[in-house]
């Protein structure tokens, strides 16, 4: 897998240019390069297929790398309210706080979710920094119908820059394909991306008396 962007939306204070944060960064970054599709390849090649390829084995497997290096997989965050803000991807501890990585699997509305969460545990101090790990419009095109996606976030990365930080993190990766192959696998597919439809529910008739 390759990283086609990184998009820098808050770098402030001492967290910033500290030795751990930039190591911290480093790891992410290896971690989705480690990614590889078919698995062992070393390299990420995708059926063409206009969405036709899931999501979750890629990141399953940047996961299993960061748990190697010690992170807490489904990590659990807060804000200064003492409000639970739910489960995140990846989490470890640093000298100045936590460090929260996400990887998007469902659609652009979550997408939306992760980067407030992130920014506002940023600013408010309660996390050292946050990452979101995106797929670019190119590789959009070959996964699960209405992923979340970098060129969808672009018009409101405005927004995230201009919120105020005393020190601390807050990065979008974009990633891309290697390559692109009709003689690789598809990537399997769950229900990410789009919401769970809910089952209808059976309608019971009231017998006489």
């Amino acid at each position: 897998m390759k990283i086609v962007h990184i998009e820098k939306l808050i770098s402030c204070g001492s967290y910033a240019v500290s030795p751990h944060g930039t190591e911290t960064k480093a790891l992410i970054h290896a971690a989705v390069r480690k990614c590889d599709w078919p698995h062992g390849s070393g390299k990420f090649t995708i059926f063409p297929e206009k969405d036709g390829n899931g999501v979750v084995p890629i990141k399953k497997e940047f996961l299993a790398e960061l748990r190697k290096r010690g992170w807490a997989i489904e990590g659990k965050a807060k804000n200064k309210l003492d409000q639970a803000l739910g489960d995140f991807d990846a989490v470890i501890l640093g000298p100045e706080g936590a460090v929260v990585t996400e990887w998007e699997t469902g659609n652009i509305s979550s997408s939306h979710r992760s980067m407030n969460k992130l920014t506002m545990l940023v600013s408010d101090g309660v996390i050292a920094a946050g990452v979101l790990v995106v797929p670019s419009r190119k590789l959009y095109e070959y996964l699960t119908d209405r992923i979340g996606n970098y060129r969808e976030l672009e018009p409101y990365l405005k927004l995230w820059k201009s919120v105020p930080c005393q020190s601390g993190v807050l990065e979008i990766v974009v990633i891309e394909q290697d390559a692109e192959s009709r003689e690789v696998q598809k990537i399997p597919k769950g229900t990410d991306g789009r919401a769970k439809k809910p089952k209808a529910r059976r309608s019971r008739r009231s017998g006489g008396t």
